[in-house]
């Protein structure tokens, strides 16, 4: 009977044994599995700035600066039918001023202006002349002189024949001579010298403008410059060398 009771308990403490050893397997198979598949933590990631779009003014492209346009540089033609142009104008303005001169009593002023509008017939003839040779037709377009005081026609006279025997004629001469054109340079080349020629007889007719009332000897004009002296002292023309007998007097 004792033998059988001690069986019993041997029994019931080798069962408990069995159980409590089973129950500590599965709490740590239990552990195991959570460990493993617990989420491993991500190390801190700052936020990353988003970046905003900066409206960029848009670029503005400087207007360029207005070019004028490059002049067509004139031949020796162009300047020819400019100069027969011009001539024939002032041909017919000294004509009204001498008219005018007459009329206010200036006798030789008025012989001057008829001296000076033979002249200007002299260049635009060798200027026609000129043009023809170059296989053109010679255009004019006279205009409506304007007439003013004795006073002021000389003035006016006067500025004009500075201007072309300072700027328009050296011009012309410099593309004439640029193109070799013979016959150009000596008709430019005269004209510009009998221009300033000219020139210095109507200051002298301002200075004196009381003086040239009376009525005074006749002008000379060269027939090949256009050059006007008041007397015939000199053999021979001081621009162009013409012969003092082939002068035309102008009354």
């Amino acid at each position: 009977m004792k033998n059988l009771n001690k069986i019993l308990i041997a029994t019931v403490f080798f069962s408990l044994s069995v159980a409590f050893c089973a129950y500590a397997e599965e709490m740590k198979t239990a552990q195991t599995v959570n460990t493993t598949t617990a989420e491993t933590p991500k190390p801190f990631t700052p936020p990353t700035a988003v970046a905003v779009a900066t409206p960029v003014a848009e670029a503005v492209t400087p207007a360029a600066p207005a070019v004028p346009p490059v002049p067509v540089e004139k031949t020796t033609l162009d300047n020819l039918q400019d100069a027969f142009n011009g001539e024939s104008n002032l041909h017919a303005r000294y004509l009204v001023f001498a008219k005018k001169a007459d009329e206010e009593g200036y006798g030789k002023v008025a012989r001057l202006f008829r001296a000076a509008a033979r002249t200007r017939q002299i260049h635009f003839e060798r200027y026609a002349k000129l043009i023809k040779e170059l296989r053109s037709t010679p255009v004019t377009n006279i205009e409506t002189p304007v007439v003013k005081s004795t006073a002021e026609n000389l003035k006016t006279a006067m500025d004009g024949e500075i201007h072309e025997s300072t700027v328009i004629y050296p011009e012309f001469l410099a593309k004439a001579k640029k193109d070799q054109n013979k016959g150009a340079i000596d008709a430019f080349e005269d004209a510009g010298k009998a221009e300033a020629a000219h020139a210095g007889l109507y200051k002298k007719a301002l200075e004196n403008l009381k003086a040239w009332k009376i009525g005074g000897k006749n002008f000379y004009v060269c027939p090949l410059c256009g050059n006007i002296m008041e007397n015939m002292k000199s053999r021979s023309c001081p621009i162009c060398k013409t012969q003092r007998k082939e002068f035309i007097a102008v009354k």
